[in-house]
């Protein structure tokens, strides 16, 4: 429900209020303005013959409500600020409903048209008497801070939830919360002489305080309580086990520290569904043994039964099944294992996204992704010992390290491996050139002897075991030094 002039522009902002989401009216029932009532009859017109209804609801803070007669039928409508009959002096409140919705209303309190309770309103508020009520409600949080200093003070097992003015600033009610009865006497004197107005006390409970107070619920929507919610009714843990939710106290209570309202709110459709369902303290009796119920999923008919002797394994079973097996049990008949019955349960697979215009999975980004630099690195890691193979000529792995200040002689190298194959030609082209490499020394030709100090040199790597001469820690120097020493068959070829 809400008024006419809550309609929102292309950004989302009210029109008509401009509040930016509390109606400003008094009528939608959000922000300030709790328990609101919609006049859906205000545009009709009464039968002829018939008078208006002279009963007004008057809304004062915190959604707290009065009916009040209009003896003098003043032009009072939906919205107006009014002076009432107070105990003792007057009341300034706003006129929340009106009209035949009034009759409904009352009856839901169960009050009658001359019941005491019912008092009268004076007047329309005089701008002088607005003044004096901006004034006592600007007072109230100084109020209520320092009473709770005065409740310190004097050990009070209580608590100062709320305070609130009255229209002429005479007079003051404090509401308080306590576990227990509370003597306080001296509390009213101390309070009377602390602000020089007449007090009155009174208890109110948590969930009432809650109501009071407002705030937003677990669900992201401002309390119940506050909002709509009239009747508290009480609420006990069994509807939290009709409806298979865990014991919690810190998830099923409440901003009033008490037990959520909403709890209540779908207990009748789980009683309902519960009716076909079989207690839970009945033992099914199968061949292998005595199985015992677990827990249940009322909405999808599942069950979960184990066997007294072998807990830890739970077998799901439809509502059916045990069903079935129950009526064997009372012809005095076992029936099949809980295994061969969890085998005939069929279990709908669910499908967490389906691609039917073309779009990505939402979890598409859940997934890390590997980095191309890592998987280079890692299938260049397990190329490395084929490469020293190739480069060794399937020679047997060094026993001994390299020094590795020394320098390797890829000249001497060559000489040695043609001594030791005399009669093998070489694989270059006499009539073609190779590339001049400025950082490696000239080569020797195969007739060409070798010098003294090449064949010391090869008399000391003689001693020394083969492959030693081999860099293993740097196979790239070695692959360069390597594709250097191959002869080089391009037809463009320098001079030397």
């Amino acid at each position: 429900m809400a008024c006419g002039s809550c309609g929102t522009t292309e950004n989302g902002v009210p029109k008509g209020c401009k509040s930016n989401g509390n109606c400003g009216t008094g009528t939608c029932g959000s922000g300030s303005n709790k328990l609101a009532v919609f006049d859906w009859l205000s545009n009709m017109t009464l039968p002829s013959g018939q008078e208006k209804f002279n009963i007004f609801e008057v809304r004062f803070k915190n959604g707290r409500k009065h009916f009040y007669k209009n003896p003098d039928n003043l032009p009072v409508t939906m919205g107006d600020i009014v002076a009432v009959e107070g105990n003792p002096g007057h009341d300034i409140g706003t006129v929340s409903l009106a009209g035949e919705l009034v009759k409904v209303q009352m009856k839901k309190r169960k009050i009658t048209a001359d019941s005491e309770d019912v008092k009268k309103i004076y007047r329309k508020a005089s701008q002088r008497d607005i003044d004096i009520w901006q004034q006592a409600r600007a007072k109230e949080e100084e109020t209520q801070r320092r009473g709770r200093e005065i409740l310190g003070r004097l050990g009070l097992q209580m608590k100062l939830s709320d305070v609130e003015y009255q229209g002429d600033g005479n007079k003051a009610t404090f509401y308080y919360t306590a576990d227990a009865r509370v003597d306080f006497r001296q509390l009213i004197r101390d309070l009377a002489s602390a602000f020089s107005i007449r007090v009155e006390m009174k208890q109110v409970g948590a969930r009432q305080e809650a109501a009071r107070l407002g705030g937003v619920g677990s669900c992201g929507r401002e309390l119940c309580c506050s909002t709509w919610l009239t009747d508290f009714r009480k609420v006990t843990t069994s509807a939290a086990r009709y409806q298979q939710l865990s014991l919690n106290p810190l998830k099923l209570a409440g901003q009033c520290g008490k037990l959520k309202c909403c709890l209540n709110f779908e207990l009748d459709t789980y009683l309902d569904a519960l009716k076909s369902f079989p207690k839970q303290d009945v033992v099914l009796k199968t061949e292998k043994g005595d199985a015992v119920f677990v827990k249940m999923d009322i909405f999808k008919n599942h069950l979960w039964y184990t066997y007294k002797e072998e807990r830890f394994k739970w077998f799901r079973l439809t509502l059916d099944q045990v069903l079935e097996i129950i009526d064997f049990n009372k012809n005095n008949e076992k029936s099949a294992t809980l295994e061969e019955y969890e085998a005939d349960v069929v279990i709908p697979e669910k499908v967490d996204f389906e691609d039917a215009v073309g779009q990505d999975s939402l979890t598409r980004f859940d997934a890390p992704k590997t980095s191309k630099r890592k998987r280079n690195n890692r299938n260049r890691n397990r190329k490395k010992p084929v490469a020293v193979n190739a480069n060794s000529n399937n020679k047997p792995k060094p026993t001994q390290k390299q020094n590795p200040n020394q320098k390797r002689k890829p000249q001497a190298k060559k000489q040695g491996n043609q001594q030791n194959k005399p009669n093998q030609k070489p694989k270059q082209n006499p009539q073609k050139k190779a590339k001049v490499n400025p950082n490696q020394k000239p080569k020797t030709q195969p007739n060409q002897k070798p010098k003294p100090k090449s064949q010391g040199q090869n008399q000391g790597n003689a001693n020394q075991p083969k492959g030693e001469v081999k860099k293993i820690n740097k196979p790239r120097r070695n692959n360069r030094n390597r594709k250097n020493n191959k002869p080089n068959n391009d037809n463009n070829t320098e001079k030397k």
